[in-house]
């Protein structure tokens, strides 16, 4: 063990001391960033030599060492002024010099103890450790220890998460649910982040090209090389350019994130996530927090076949605390089949709930979207249109052919993404879950317990109650917290409300005038967790979990 892990008389750990290093050395980097662009400038010869410019290079040096050597100082007295201890009952970091900042969080409270190693933390043998407590996101119930070495931080996650073993005889095992198919890389740049990747890295080039004052060459050599091409062809070459960008930075990307991946469960039920290439991660979702899986389908994932599953549980961090973890995704896209495979390992079931037949929605459904595919495709058109009879000269020409190219194009667009969306409205009953699937360009199916559905949310617009629809909302307090049935038939989507949690909408019922009273029949019970395993946050446990 590394000499900052060790624990003193009163169980009292300090951080790993080459948090002191760390800082010095990205502060090294940061300098020489800003510092090299500077020294080219001043010419390289300029550094040994004499002469006018020497002068200007011993003052940026110094200027260099200065932000380094503080920050190590700083680094240096937070690290001395950092402790923290886990006791019986509690998990305690004390920081702060002139402020000192007490925290704790109760062991019982613990959900998530996640490891994060960039490359500079994983080339010394260091990790930053995030405990939480599942309730929220960040704040008074998050501590962050960093860093600490690799050892130490698994011997942390261990002694937070360990739990007592789940009973055997449910048919899945604990250990390995999934791994990394190398590939699975093909279905990288199928999503939208290639496209977007291409504009950024044209962006980027553009700037980088104004930093050295050397845009202008940049549009001039582009534009040697286009000479004697059509406006056309010129748009459809730097397109394709920018496209390849992309493609290629998505694969980059892909094998940054998902490299080494492996979705485990260990024993006393936690799921865990391991993945990265540079940057590693260890994420843990204990599955008494897991109140169901999202198969989500981006439209170009789709098209290929392929889905991703992500977690729908309570206390999952949010974006803002880690823009690059993604804590809910379990599995990356992957062919659809072996996607409901996966989710119904998670959820310990025999067959996964997301890839049961769901009933279909009524054509009014359909006919709704039609018309807002219409509205949709038609409204540029008309405002085109009207600037075309607005403006005078080329702008009112060009206003007018792209008028007509968006009404020969658009339309038919618009009709198949209409009718793309109705075919993915569905709804369902699938044991102890309620499965509900829309979107077009996110497909998502999502198959939420039925235990943890605290409350309904019946919407019906005019036009909804003129067509007999309704848009039922399961509300929960895991994953978005919502999840939404669309344009469901009145009478059969309120029938599919009270038999997906019996008791909870009867109250707010009014019966038939027509209809005679009856004895309300006894309820089904809701299929339940193992007796003994109850949530501690105010929804049920998961089955088996």
């Amino acid at each position: 063990m590394s000499p900052g892990d060790g624990a003193g008389p009163d169980g009292w750990r300090r951080l790993d001391k080459r948090a002191v290093l760390v800082t010095a050395l990205v502060m090294a980097g940061l300098a020489a960033g800003v510092c090299a662009p500077v020294l080219l400038g001043l010419g390289g010869g300029a550094l040994f030599g004499d002469g006018p410019r020497r002068g200007g290079v011993l003052p940026l040096l110094a200027a260099a060492v200065v932000p380094v050597l503080g920050g190590a100082a700083v680094e240096y007295v937070r690290w001395s002024r950092t402790r923290y201890r886990i006791g019986p009952e509690r998990a305690e970091l004390h920081s702060g010099l002139l402020l000192v900042k007490r925290r704790s969080l109760a062991r019982s409270r613990i959900r998530s103890v996640d490891l994060t190693a960039h490359p500079l933390l994983r080339v010394l043998g260091l990790v930053k450790v995030r405990i939480g407590t599942g309730e929220h996101t960040g704040g008074d119930s998050t501590l962050a220890l960093h860093p600490v070495s690799r050892a130490e931080g698994e011997r942390l996650r261990r002694e937070l998460l360990a739990r007592p073993a789940a009973p055997a005889g449910d048919g899945h095992r604990d250990g390995l649910l999934a791994a990394l198919d190398p590939r699975w890389i093909r279905y990288a740049p199928l999503s939208f982040v290639a496209p977007l990747l291409g504009g950024a890295a044209a962006g980027g080039l553009m700037q980088a090209g104004e930093w050295f004052g050397a845009q202008d060459e940049v549009i001039g050599w582009v534009g040697d090389r286009f000479r004697d091409t059509g406006v056309g062809w010129v748009v459809l070459a730097l397109g394709t350019a920018a496209l390849l960008a992309g493609v290629v930075g998505a694969l980059g990307l892909w094998v940054e994130m998902w490299w080494n991946h492996r979705l485990e469960r260990e024993p006393g039920g936690t799921l865990r996530v391991r993945r990265g290439l540079l940057t590693t991660r260890s994420i843990s979702v204990e599955e008494r927090r897991l109140r169901g899986v999202e198969v989500v389908e981006p439209l170009g994932v789709r098209l290929a076949g392929a889905a991703r599953v992500d977690a729908v549980a309570t206390g999952i961090a949010e974006p803002g605390d880690d823009r690059h973890a993604d804590h809910k995704t379990l599995l990356p896209p992957v062919p659809r089949r072996l996607a409901h495979e996966v989710a119904a390992r998670v959820l310990r079931e025999a067959v996964a709930p997301t890839g049961t037949p769901l009933t279909a929605h009524p054509r009014a459904a359909r006919a709704r979207r039609l018309r807002w595919g219409a509205g949709a495709a038609l409204l540029p058109v008309l405002v085109l249109g009207v600037l075309g009879v607005v403006l005078t000269g080329e702008p009112a020409e060009a206003a007018s052919v792209v008028a007509v190219g968006c009404a020969l194009v658009l339309p038919p667009l618009a009709v198949l993404a209409a009718l793309d969306a109705y075919r993915g409205l569905g709804h369902g009953i699938s044991g102890a879950y309620l499965v509900t699937r829309s979107g077009t360009v996110r497909r998502a199916t999502v198959a939420l317990h039925r235990g943890g559905v605290i409350g309904w949310t019946v919407g019906q617009s005019y036009f909804q109650r003129r067509a007999g629809l309704v848009t039922l909302t399961a509300t929960t307090a895991a994953g978005a917290g919502a999840y939404h049935v669309h344009d469901a038939d009145r009478s059969e989507g309120l029938a599919f409300a009270r038999a997906a949690v019996p008791g909870l909408l009867e109250p707010f019922l009014e019966p038939a005038p027509e209809a005679r009273p009856q004895p309300d029949p006894e309820p089904k019970p809701i299929p339940g967790p193992d007796p003994g395993r109850a949530a501690d946050d105010g929804g049920p446990a998961h089955p088996g979990g």
